[in-house]
């Protein structure tokens, strides 16, 4: 419907803007004295978490000016037994859109290797404000990339934690910081929007695998020149549509023979491509982030976010059998594009960062690209008129590729093999007065690394769906249903034995309704939401539920 891109227009504006001026779970706070809220436990890597449990009795016939502040079921991250620094990365309010600027300096009590670097992400905003993208940068890396809860009229507190052990490298110098969260602030948007960002590190030392010798940006004509003794490459792209238009509801898209509001000639299907000197490198399907003031209705997500709305995770491709093509120590191009965007519009922004491993006992490392071979990319989008509008999509796309270096302990081959997949039922009414999606992605993705010991596969099977309805009746009331999932199938096997595995599976629900066209304080509003986080594996197990009734934590439940 039409006021769905209205409502969260400047939350595209801002992401786009922060674009042109610089560019693990998140866990947000349980903070109202006034309704506890359970803490959330990491398990150990055996021990299950405890169970444990909050009820809230006392629920408002609607919502009122205040409500539970923002929390979501993912884990914290956890913390090691280990002596800790910490360290202000940022302190800032956003009014505008002017990036904060500083320095950092590493931490001097907590040596230069750490087991874990913990990223805290705290803020306030109080009045009428939309929600605001934003990301923070250190040394050009970026390391967050966030959206904003809409605030009630008495003012809100939440906090996101993640894991940046993986940017150590980058922490280990001084370095100039950047932050945005683009904002407008005038008489009617009130929301002045304040945060402190700060890193804990932790002393020790982590797997090497997971922390990478060195974490690169791109040069601002694209290229990228890694270490000549690079033996693996890992690219990161945060990748976000927005932009204040259709790309932030891409998923909505129709062609243009359809009567919809937002139009594209291919349809709904997006997919995130990279490229090394124009060879198809890596192929994703973007998740469809909702902010919160998505789906025409921000009281759906004003006490649970959408999964990933505070911590955007990045797409990661792995780029290892394009090692041997870029140690030449030449700079090469580097492309990100997203298939389906309408020729010459906006709309996403995709920031890379670039991890790189380093052979220590080689100064350069070669290798050669055995194969790149893309399958057919398939997109069928067919529209049928009606009372009820509809447009079905089906589509899908193949990528594997494959090579090999040989460094110091011997030739490594690495095969990278990708499959999508994307479904979806698009059906709306007359003025888009009804309008609904089912859609389901999914990615397999598996990586095989053959060298050194037994062969390697990590493979991965990701599926995320979106399942709802936004109706508005001749009483001029607006209701949305909404049902969100997040789901990842991972498991590692060495020499074609299983060496471990994980699930996850973060589901969100909810269910709003609201009176249009009427102030604030007239909208009666009323809504319902949950979401279960459930993670677990050979490592252990985290289990936990929320649920809201009319802005008050009605449940708090975890255990495994």
């Amino acid at each position: 419907m039409r006021s769905r891109i209205v409502m969260s227009m400047l939350a595209g504006a801002t992401l786009l803007a922060s674009t042109l001026l610089g560019a693990g779970p998140a866990q947000a706070a349980v903070a109202k004295a006034r309704v506890p809220a359970a803490k959330a436990q990491v398990p150990d890597a055996k021990a299950p978490v405890a169970t444990a449990k909050r009820q809230v009795a006392d629920v408002p016939a609607e919502f009122g000016t205040d409500w539970h502040d923002p929390l979501t079921a993912a884990p914290p991250v956890a913390r090691p037994a280990a002596k800790s620094c910490q360290v202000t990365l940022a302190e800032a309010e956003f009014r505008d859109f002017t990036p904060y600027r500083g320095t950092y300096e590493p931490p001097t009590a907590c040596g230069d290797r750490w087991s874990k670097v913990v990223l805290r992400l705290d803020g306030t905003v109080a009045g009428r404000q939309y929600d605001r993208l934003g990301y923070l940068h250190v040394g050009g890396v970026e390391i967050l990339r966030t959206s904003t809860p809409e605030p009630s009229p008495d003012g809100i507190k939440w906090s996101v934690e993640k894991d940046v052990t993986r940017y150590s490298a980058t922490f280990r110098s001084a370095q100039d910081v950047e932050m945005l969260i683009g904002n407008v602030v005038d008489d009617t948007y009130t929301g002045v929007i304040g945060v402190k960002a700060t890193l804990t590190f932790y002393e020790g030392r982590p797997p090497a695998a997971q922390t990478p010798d060195r974490v690169l940006t791109l040069a601002a004509d694209a290229t990228l020149t890694t270490p000549r003794n690079t033996e693996r490459i890992v690219a990161e792209v945060y990748a976000t549509g927005s932009g204040g238009g259709c790309e932030e509801f891409w998923y909505l898209a129709v062609p243009g023979s359809a009567p919809y509001s937002c139009q594209a000639d291919k349809g709904p299907y997006r997919e995130v491509q990279i490229k090394v000197d124009g060879q198809l490198a890596g192929i994703a399907a973007p998740f469809p982030n909702v902010w919160t003031g998505g789906w025409s209705n921000p009281f759906l997500w004003y006490v649970v976010p959408a999964p990933r709305a505070f911590d955007v995770k990045p797409i990661t491709y792995d780029l290892t059998p394009f090692a041997g093509l870029l140690n030449d120590g030449r700079p090469h191009r580097i492309d990100v594009s997203v298939v389906g965007v309408p020729e010459g519009q906006s709309g996403w922004s995709a920031p890379v960062n670039v991890l790189v491993w380093q052979d220590a006992r080689r100064a350069h490392v070669t290798g050669r690209l055995t194969l790149d071979k893309a399958g057919e990319l398939a997109n069928s989008t067919t529209y049928t008129p009606g009372s009820e509008e509809r447009v079905d999509t089906d589509a899908g796309h193949r990528l594997t590729t494959a090579g090999y270096v040989d460094t110091s302990h011997g030739r490594v081959r690495t095969t990278v093999d990708r499959t999508l997949a994307n479904t979806s039922v698009h059906r709306w009414t007359d003025g888009e007065n009804m309008d609904a999606l089912d859609a389901t992605w999914t990615g397999d993705e598996s990586v095989t690394v053959a060298g050194r010991g037994p062969a390697r596969t990590t493979a991965t099977h990701r599926t995320y769906t979106m399942n709802g309805a936004t109706t508005i009746g001749s009483d001029d009331r607006l209701r949305t249903v909404l049902a969100l999932g997040d789901r990842a199938a991972v498991v590692e096997t060495r020499d074609g034995r299983r060496a471990g595995w994980s699930r996850l599976d973060d589901t969100y629900r909810g269910d709003a309704t609201y009176t249009l066209n009427v102030p604030r304080d007239q909208r009666h509003a009323v809504g319902t939401s949950s979401e279960r986080y459930r993670l677990y594996g050979s490592g252990g197990c985290y289990d936990r539920s929320l649920a809201t009734a009319q802005g008050v934590l009605t449940e708090d439940r975890g255990g495994c």
